[in-house]
């Protein structure tokens, strides 16, 4: 009977697509989830159904701003589901954030599914998709993070808008008095969870398979899935996972802070710059007003409103929990980019070896001597990219390390590595720069390159990203990148002497080269 019922949602979802044909127009995919119909779009090919701005939790407005998620409410007759849900409250923090949405708006937590339309029948695996920005900025309807190329691979794709900023993160005393159990914060990734959940139970409506779930995030998306799998809350959902550029688990980027301490900083900020002390009091404030109240750039404010091990979400720190065996033991694929955090033109001028020797001095002291071997500087030259390097590794690489060697110790399933190595080409905005920098990899992943206006794409651009998208949906489906006629990607483990996929023009796994480097910051930072 079970096979039954999946079979009959297949064929509601089937017959939809053929449905609601408007007079000399293609037909309007129609899917009933758990709290109503909605009406999508197809694609210029007519072969992905489009769900766009789908509420999957109650608006977190008036008395629910600052509070868990809310199932949301059940609507009748047709939604409509062809257009983006308002991004989330957020200041203007990032240049290359481009929206295609209506606007800012607290109402903000909806999702978007893209659907082949050609399925057959065939339960799809799904991939949902965690936008970055730092818990401060970012929404789905960027274009290069659109999910229509990728579900051209044969899978389902799915994003969620999350609050971000103070109003996904604001901890305080009295908002923990109004939670169970006694907790605040992380409002943020509460939503995340929701959305999960949301498509856990709704997804089979549209073609998908609910037991075949990877969540998949970049920056702090990357961080997300790194917490997602910790959470219990949320760890029993995917069955893989990938994260690119970030995890929680070492030192890093976004350094989580303890309950008490968000608590403390919530609570001068709500005094000091709100002038409100009672959740009434802050809830009482239109949103865009506090907004204006905020720093406009974060980096030297001291404000970090940002994920929390709060007791609830996170019972305790991610490397603890990954540490005993707590996590989503599931497979994983992370990994970084070649240049996440280079220093600027102007800040390389004039860098020199006794630059890099007296920060060695500073940062690692009585270790000064060991780190200059690992990041050597004998000449200007050899100290330029050495700085860059730690500036990476301190920024996200040595983070997302840890995330690997915690689940490959303790996570028993494989484990796949890789390095974002394709520096883009010259552009129109900054031609003097060259490398793979931070969030380059997107377009790659999405095969949404020609999103990116005034570069040069060539055609090793446009190969890389049809390979990436195939290993990343073949994860997807199985838990293993590899298939018929692509590079070999080995596991990610001792016995396979620690091999690192390289994504460049070709791709070629190695071992890692770099590995008594990431050994060293552990033996300083991990104590």
């Amino acid at each position: 009977m079970k096979h039954l019922a999946l079979s009959l949602v297949f064929l509601s979802f089937a017959f939809a697509l053929m449905s609601a044909t408007p007079a000399g127009g293609q037909a309007e995919p129609v899917v009933k989830t758990g709290s109503g119909a909605v009406r999508g779009k197809l694609s210029e090919d007519g072969k992905i159904a489009e769900f766009l701005g789908i509420p999957y939790a109650v608006p977190p407005v008036g008395s629910l701003r600052w509070k868990a998620p809310q199932p949301v409410a059940a609507w009748t007759g047709v939604r409509d589901a062809t257009s983006f849900g308002a991004r989330c409250m957020q200041l203007p923090l990032y240049s290359d954030m481009v929206f295609r949405d209506a606007g800012m708006s607290e109402d903000c937590l909806t999702l978007n599914i893209w659907v082949p339309t050609g399925s057959g029948g065939t339960k799809l695996p799904v991939m949902v998709w965690v936008y970055g920005g730092g818990f401060q900025a970012g929404g789905t309807s960027e274009p290069r993070q659109d999910g229509e190329n990728l579900a051209h691979k044969g899978v389902i794709v799915v994003s969620m808008n999350y609050r971000l900023g103070v109003f996904g993160f604001l901890a305080t005393h009295a908002l923990a008095k109004e939670f169970h159990p006694h907790s605040s914060g992380n409002y943020g990734l509460l939503d995340q969870s929701a959305a999960l959940r949301w498509v856990q139970k709704n997804i089979a409506a549209f073609g998908g398979d609910p037991h075949n779930i990877t969540i998949f995030g970049e920056s702090a998306g990357s961080f997300s899935v790194n917490m997602l799998m910790a959470s219990p809350l949320s760890r029993d959902i995917p069955a893989h996972a990938i994260g690119e550029s970030g995890a929680a688990n070492g030192k890093s980027s976004l350094p989580l802070l303890t309950l008490a301490m968000a608590e403390h900083q919530g609570e001068q900020f709500a005094k000091n710059v709100l002038h409100a002390t009672t959740p009434a009091e802050l809830r009482a404030i239109p949103a865009e007003e506090i907004l204006k109240k905020l720093p406009q750039d974060f980096a030297p404010s001291g404000l970090h409103f940002t994920p929390i091990v709060d007791g609830y979400f996170l019972p305790k720190s991610v490397a603890a929990i990954y540490a005993a065996g707590e996590q989503a033991r599931i497979p994983l694929l992370a990994g970084w980019n070649r240049n996440e955090n280079d220093m600027s033109p102007d800040e390389a001028r004039g860098f020199t070896a006794e630059k890099l020797q007296t920060l060695a001095a500073q940062r690692f002291g009585a270790n000064a001597v060991e780190f200059l071997k690992l990041y050597p500087a004998v000449n200007d030259a050899e100290a330029l990219q050495s700085a860059n390097d730690l500036s990476g590794d301190t920024f996200i690489a040595y983070g997302t390390w840890s995330w690997l060697e915690a689940q490959v110790r303790t996570g028993d399933a494989p484990v796949y590595r890789y390095r974002f190595d394709l520096a883009v080409p010259s552009n129109s905005v900054s031609p003097q720069v060259h490398g793979a920098y931070h969030s380059d990899e997107i377009e790659y992943v999405f095969g949404t390159l020609d999103s990116r206006k005034g570069f040069a794409w060539r055609p090793e651009d446009y190969q890389l990203s049809e390979l990436m998208q195939t290993y990343w949906t073949n994860f997807a489906r199985t838990g293993d990148p590899n298939g018929s006629g692509l590079p070999t990607w080995p596991t990610y483990s001792p016995k396979d002497n620690w091999q690192v996929m390289h994504l460049s023009h070709p791709a070629a796994a190695a071992p890692d080269q770099w590995r008594d480097r990431y050994l060293f910051l552990q033996s300083v930072w991990g104590k």
